[in-house]
This record gives C-alpha cells, sequence and structure tokens, in this order.
C-alpha cells in the first residue's frame, strides 16, 4: 500500500481511538458532553448507549489498524466502506458535521488507494 493510504488509514484509525475514548469514558465528563453537545441529563441516560457505540468504534479502528499493518488493501476498502457508510448516515440523521469527521476523512483514504 503506498504511504499517503497507510497515513489516511491510520489517522481515520485513531480518530475512531478517539470517538471511543469520547463514548466509553468521558460521555459524562465536559469533554464528551462538549464534543457530542449533550447536556448532563442526557448524558446520564444515554451513558450506556454512549459505551457500546464507542465499543463499536474500537473495532472499527482494530480492523483499519490491522489493514494498515498488514498491508490488506481488501481489508483496508471493507472498514473504510464502514466507516465511510456510517459517516454518511450520521450526516444525514444527526449533523451534517460528522460527514467532514467521519466520512471525508475515510473517502480521503479510499481514493488513496484506489488511485494506487
Amino acid at each position: 500500500m503506498p504511504i499517503v493510504a497507510v497515513v489516511l488509514i491510520v489517522l481515520v484509525a485513531l480518530l475512531h481511538l478517539y470517538f471511543l475514548v469520547l463514548e466509553m469514558f468521558l460521555w459524562t465528563r465536559p469533554a464528551g458532553m462538549k464534543v457530542f453537545r449533550n447536556t448532563p441529563e442526557k448524558a446520564a441516560v444515554t451513558r450506556v448507549l454512549a459505551a457500546n457505540q464507542g465499543l463499536y468504534n474500537g473495532f472499527l479502528a482494530a480492523g483499519l489498524l490491522w489493514a494498515g499493518a498488514t498491508s490488506r488493501q481488501d481489508v483496508a476498502l471493507f472498514f473504510l466502506a464502514c466507516v465511510m457508510v456510517a459517516g454518511l448516515y450520521g450526516a444525514a440523521t444527526v449533523s451534517r458535521r460528522i460527514f467532514y469527521v467521519q466520512a471525508a476523512p475515510a473517502l480521503a483514504a479510499i481514493a488513496a488507494l484506489w488511485l494506487a
């Protein structure tokens, strides 16, 4: 895999590890509530749901890191496509901001893999 693609894949993986930390450990803390624009009440009620979502973000990160470490382009494309679909869905249903934070980096990594 080209170095640009590997760097972008690792970037997407690091973003998802960051999401894992926010959703699993910081959801009810000021940092987590600020990022997700939650109130303390809403954060308390949705804490378990957020932790579950954080775990899934960890699985995405693990898959992307595995793909980068083993230079498996097929695995990278699968996990990047998962991230892209989730980002597009989030942008359509929650906030357009999700497109730029989640889907766009995945699309850039996919483009880097296809152009290689």
